[in-house]
């Protein structure tokens, strides 16, 4: 399977677009209650690793946070259209990199500096980009759940 199809969704998930899709700024920025993160704040932390991989990626030697919650930037202040945007530019740029199959197989270098990533390929960084973003949109609907915000637009999964 490519990678791509694993970024877009491959059919076993809603893609990120159809996802986030018909959000209202004053909906991305509910936190229901017992919830620990807004749906601006959990595409704003996607947006934050897309791009630390992908930079890493492109060869750009970027340390990685010191602490998870550094991993989570703020969004006080952001337009829920800044955050998305973000996200969108980040994913487009991993969209456009899984399709250069050449590049997929190149190391990534200089290494990442943790021991089970350290090896990882430029496909390897995709395929994590891929999971950690499902692992999140997950999150996302079940917010849009809680809020009454689900489904998007265009429909989706309903269970």
């Amino acid at each position: 399977m490519r990678i791509h199809s694993v970024l877009r969704g491959a059919h076993s998930y809603l893609p990120a677009d159809a996802t986030l899709a018909g959000l209202t700024a004053a909906d991305a920025a509910v936190r229901p209650q017992n919830a620990e993160h807004s749906i601006a704040e959990i595409v704003a932390h996607m947006a934050f690793w897309q791009e630390w991989f992908l930079d890493r990626c492109d060869g750009r030697h970027t340390l990685a946070p010191a602490r998870a919650e550094l991993g989570w930037p703020a969004v006080n202040g952001m337009s829920w259209e800044a955050v998305y945007d973000r996200f969108a530019t980040g994913f487009n740029r991993a969209l456009k990199l899984a399709d250069d199959d050449a590049r997929t197989a190149q190391p990534i270098a200089p290494p990442l500096e943790f021991g089970p990533i350290a090896n990882y390929t430029v496909g390897d960084a995709l395929m994590h980009i891929s999971l950690h973003n499902a692992h999140h949109l997950g999150q996302v609907i079940t917010l849009r759940q809680m809020i009454g915000s689900w489904p998007p637009p265009a429909g989706g999964f309903t269970w």
